[in-house]
């Protein structure tokens, strides 16, 4: 898990520096693998939570 995070937070560094030098298409792809990434480990994060709750209830 901690791992897509990381991933994410790689791709949204990589769309900030593109985005400075003005590379916009690879700013476009870095902002969006990014985003991919966060909401892929939060719907995992949200999947652990509740297996979790249902195997101790």
């Amino acid at each position: 898990m901690g791992n897509l995070i990381y991933w994410a937070v790689i791709f949204l560094i990589i769309a900030l520096v593109a985005a400075f030098f003005g590379f916009g298409g690879v700013a476009g792809v870095a902002t969006e693998g990014a985003r991919i990434l966060f909401w892929v480990a939060i719907v995992l994060v949200v999947i652990s939570f509740i297996a979790g709750m249902m195997r101790r209830g």
